[in-house]
């Protein structure tokens, strides 16, 4: 895989469809820049974002415990 992928690659890599990165991409919820006219995303960085996200939500699963007196 490339280091430097277009929307249909990163679509492909994340297992979502293009529109759906196209609209996060737009909304600014995954790093991506413009090369040009195109959006452009970078491996590693999806990679660590990937990371952040999941860390997040294993977060927010784990729910505080009780302390009974």
């Amino acid at each position: 895989m490339r280091e430097v992928m277009n929307i249909r690659q990163a679509a492909d890599y994340l297992g979502v469809s293009p529109d759906t990165l196209y609209s996060y991409v737009q909304g600014k919820m995954i790093p991506a820049f413009k090369l040009g006219n195109r959006w452009r995303l970078k491996k590693s960085l999806l990679d660590q974002w990937m990371e952040a996200q999941s860390d997040e939500s294993t977060r927010s699963e784990r729910k505080p415990q009780l302390k009974l007196r």
